[in-house]
């Protein structure tokens, strides 16, 4: 154990605090859930401090699509860039500290990138604020910040999911030797993963306790060669989503995509377009009265390009469930693609790959009637279907 710290106190007395070691191991699990913060250690720049959102403690990890979880993370966070923070807390005194939880993390990795729906790390991240009686979407645009929309943080957080970008940290009152040595080598050898430890000491005394972290097993060299390699953001255009469609996806997807921004230029709707680091995408949007509604975003995806419906960010008239349903039916019947309830108020996707001509031209004639809808405001049960 370390000496200890000593803290002038606001009537210049000195309170000397000495190094406690843990009670349990729940214990510190419980003080990174309460302070985050210190997974920052000793590392990050006091200019751009990083921001945590705890999305769940004893995150679920499945090792297939259709089983249930096989594993428990004993953190998932999430930083303002939407990198996803995997943390496992292990006590100095645990023997499986020095090999068995390196193999462990590593195998709670290779399955959560594959089996981890965007979707389902969304709702964890609501369940966990409302057990905490936070309101969850004040809470989170505070933590993003007015200069992205929400949507589009949550596709950077599954653009880093598919390509890897993630960050595995090894909690601890102490870090053993053996351990950095092999969190060093992995810091090395991965990318674009970052892998480190955080050591988390406690000293207290005199009625007063104290936390000290401090980050091992970063190497200048790893820092260096992963801050330089690390994707910026960037605002698309036509030019560059369609380049990068070209590259990515087939004949017909990219046609695909054509049309839907020629159809959008016919209607006079505004291109928002994306700024995700590697995943192009953009909004074709509707502005009414000072007021913007969604209609759908079309993605170029990491693996496969896609629509994705916006039924979470529908304003007026379609701000209800039985005006989002009529139109999640009308979409059905267009393209065939089925919508669980569940995903009524979220963000489903639909392949560019499984669009037609015909399909396609149904779609577009769906958000034509969205279009009018939005438009006159009238409610849809006095409606005729435009396609009967």
């Amino acid at each position: 154990m370390s000496r200890g710290i000593y803290l002038i106190q606001s009537n210049d007395s000195l309170a000397e605090l000495t190094e406690e070691s843990y009670d349990s191991e729940l214990l510190l699990q419980e003080l990174l859930t309460k302070y985050p913060n210190l997974l920052s250690g000793d590392h990050f720049n006091d200019e751009e401090p990083h921001k945590w959102l705890l999305i769940k403690r004893e995150m679920g990890i499945p090792d297939s699509e259709s089983h249930g979880n096989r594993w428990a993370l004993d953190h998932l966070f999430i930083d303002q860039e939407g990198i996803p923070t995997f943390v496992e807390v292990k006590r100095s005194n645990d023997t499986r500290i020095r090999r068995e939880v390196v193999g462990q993390m590593l195998e709670y990795a290779a399955n959560a990138i594959l089996y981890w729906p965007i979707e389902k790390i969304q709702e964890e991240a609501e369940i966990t604020a409302l057990s905490e009686n936070i309101d969850f979407d004040i809470y989170f645009q505070e933590f993003i910040g007015g200069e992205q929309e929400i949507i589009e943080f949550w596709q950077k957080v599954e653009s880093n999911l598919l390509i890897g970008r993630i960050r595995l940290i090894f909690a601890a009152d102490e870090i053993p030797k053996e351990l950095q040595r092999i969190i060093e080598f992995l810091n090395q050898q991965m990318s674009p993963a970052e892998v480190y430890a955080i050591e988390v000491k406690q000293y207290a005394g005199q009625g007063i306790k104290a936390l000290v972290s401090r980050t091992v097993g970063i190497t200048a060299d790893a820092d260096m060669r992963k801050s330089s390699g690390r994707a910026k953001r960037k605002l698309w255009n036509t030019e560059s989503f369609l380049e990068i469609l070209r590259k990515r996806s087939n004949k017909r997807e990219f046609a695909v995509a054509k049309q839907i921004l020629n159809w959008a230029e016919r209607k006079n709707l505004r291109i928002a377009w994306g700024t995700g680091s590697v995943d192009g995408s953009f909004y074709p949007m509707l502005d009414l009265g000072g007021i913007s509604h969604y209609t759908f975003c079309v993605r170029t995806g990491y693996k496969n390009a896609h629509i994705q419906l916006q039924f979470a960010q529908l304003k007026k008239p379609f701000d209800n469930p039985k005006t989002r349903q009529e139109l999640a039916d009308k979409v059905q019947k267009a393209t065939g693609r089925r919508f669980q309830n569940s995903e009524l108020i979220k963000y489903p996707s639909i392949m560019l790959s499984t669009l037609t001509q015909q399909k396609l031209q149904d779609f577009l004639e769906v958000f034509d009637w969205y279009i009018e809808q939005c438009k006159s405001d009238i409610p849809l049960n006095t409606k005729i279907n435009q396609r009967g």
